[in-house]
């Protein structure tokens, strides 16, 4: 135990050490912040205007900013939960470039504890990072529209905690098979711009062909975003409903933006969207850890 916690301190002081890697993760966060307020802010906008009747629209104006506030920071942490583990991680590439990671591997600490010392720091610096996005994210909320309460804000900090751990497992997955500073950078990139899309963060999946619904909705992130969304615009939505906005109205609102997801046309809980993401993060965490230890057998019989 002691030594895994040394090499996890080993990897958080590098990775700390490293400005550049470490303002390039802390940034990100922030600017996509401002790029969605800057570009999607009206947009959304205008979209929950559609779902208000014209009389009503000045009442409820409020509230709608305060859906806006809500929609645009659950992408961001939909979105910045995964691409900043992966730019976190590229330090498990940058030790197989060094040679670092050879001359850990030809002591006796086993492969599966130095997979965990690098899975653990990117999980804790990705989560620090996220945590500081989501204040950012709050202070925004609070400045257009604040409807959260208390449950809504501890919710976002568990569904950080699960976007982290899946984000985690995944680039740490996929780092094991990378072994030059170009092939991460290589994949940090087509996560960057691809999973936005993919998870419905930048565009709700609601507004992309059946078939591509359904062939997303087999994807775990799909219901990280939703997780996001539901704590993020639930108390917003739960305003215009108490405004007197009719309750199916406000259900189609829910489908517009994700917060309610269909698997097969069958509505998946909150719960089961919980589910789905910690199986997820289990399947994952599995194969990572058994490909390490095979690969400390392989070692091992040379």
């Amino acid at each position: 135990m002691k030594t895994t916690t040394a090499l996890i301190r080993r990897n958080i002081k590098l990775f700390f050490k490293d400005k550049g890697l470490f303002f390039t993760s802390l940034i990100t966060p922030l600017i996509l912040l401002v790029l969605y307020t800057t570009f999607l802010g009206n947009v959304y906008r205008d979209s929950f205007l559609l779902s208000v009747p014209e009389f009503m629209q000045n009442e409820v104006s409020d509230i709608i900013d305060g859906c806006v506030g809500g929609q645009l920071v659950s992408s961001l942490l939909a979105v910045s939960c995964i691409t900043v583990a992966f730019c976190s991680n590229m330090l498990m590439v940058q030790d197989k470039v060094s040679g670092a990671y050879n001359d850990i591997s030809v002591t006796p600490v086993k492969h599966t504890r130095v997979a965990i010392s690098y899975y653990a720091a990117t999980f804790l610096v990705t989560l620090i990072i996220n945590l500081v996005a989501l204040v950012a994210g709050l202070i925004y909320i609070a400045a257009i529209g604040w409807y959260l309460t208390v449950s809504d804000v501890l919710f976002l900090i568990l569904d950080i905690l699960l976007a982290v751990l899946f984000g985690t497992a995944l680039s740490s997955l996929i780092g094991f098979f990378l072994s030059s500073q170009g092939q991460i950078s290589a994949v940090g990139s087509i996560v960057s711009s691809c999973y936005g899309f993919i998870c419905g963060a930048y565009m709700p999946i609601s507004q992309f062909s059946e078939g591509l619904q359904t062939v997303i909705s087999f994807l775990p992130g799909t219901y990280a975003t939703s997780l996001f969304r539901n704590h993020a615009m639930g108390g917003a939505l739960d305003a215009l409903t108490e405004k007197g906005i009719p309750v199916d109205a406000i259900t189609e609102l829910r489908n517009v933006v994700d917060c309610n997801i269909y698997f097969l046309d069958t509505k998946v809980s909150i719960g089961a969207m919980f589910a789905v993401i910690t199986l997820t993060i289990a399947v994952i965490m599995t194969a990572y850890v058994l490909i390490n230890k095979l690969k400390g057998g392989k070692a091992r019989a040379k």
